[in-house]
């Protein structure tokens, strides 16, 4: 896993058990998990995104299935990013939505937000009952450099409502999208979209290279959005190349 961190071992890897897998669902996935133990896992966390790696919660795994290979990681580069004529149309049509990048610390209404978002688009899958102590253990976890940027209504008197929050974890040189819920009542906005843009205007400001969109699926109807931000680099194991 090569020596970045500066410390005298290595840090250890795990094979988990088999269980279902989240995207398709006839199928059993393990993980290749980092030791979450170890205390230099914040340390190790950069290097590890660009292993192909993701973080959930505590947690920071990619996926290691016997005869498949179906999950790529993938990252945009920032400077070679252009947006295309349907992400322009979205910006245009948000272009009065307020951002803001605030500490990853829940509140009461990115709860509400979030239940509502996991009712409307995950209902009977297992995560529609999650409460509070979920969506610490799920999106904050207890070492991770995160933030939570949320889009906005916009108003002349305070904050106007909360349209959707990406989590998102930084790093020196690159962001990586954690998850993102939005009000399901404006999901003809392209909230989700809308979210990656902010990401990316976000990480060119702060002048790092990438913005890590975790797994994409060649074909999975909820995964292959993400083909849409060219130019898109994979990670097949070894190196980044661009995906075709």
């Amino acid at each position: 896993m090569g020596t970045e961190p500066q410390d005298s071992d290595d840090l250890r890897l795990f094979h988990t058990g088999e269980h279902a897998c989240g995207y398709w669902p006839e199928r059993a996935a393990r993980d290749l998990v980092l030791d979450p133990r170890d205390p230099r896992l914040r340390h190790w966390y950069p290097h590890a995104l660009s292993w192909g790696f993701r973080r959930s919660g505590d947690i920071v795994y990619r996926p290691h299935c016997a005869g498949c290979r179906a999950c790529v990681a993938v990252r945009i580069p920032v400077d070679r990013f252009v947006p295309d004529r349907s992400q322009r149309r979205c910006l245009a049509r948000n272009a009065n939505v307020e951002m803001r990048v605030l500490p990853a610390h829940r509140t009461a209404e990115q709860l509400a937000l979030y239940r509502r978002y996991l009712a409307s688009r995950h209902a009977g899958g297992g995560m529609d009952g999650h409460g509070a102590s979920e969506f610490d253990q799920f999106l904050i976890g207890s070492w991770s450099e995160g933030r939570f940027l949320e889009l906005r209504e916009p108003s002349p008197q305070g904050p106007g409502k909360l349209l959707a929050v990406a989590v998102t974890d930084c790093t020196e040189a690159s962001l990586s999208a954690v998850y993102t819920f939005y009000d399901p009542d404006h999901a003809a906005r392209g909230l989700g979209t809308l979210a990656i843009l902010r990401q990316i205007e976000w990480a060119r400001r702060e002048r790092r290279r990438y913005v890590y969109l975790g797994y994409w699926i060649e074909g999975h109807p909820k995964m292959d959005y993400k083909r849409r931000f060219r130019p898109l680099e994979a990670f097949d194991g070894r190196q980044w190349h661009d995906l075709p």
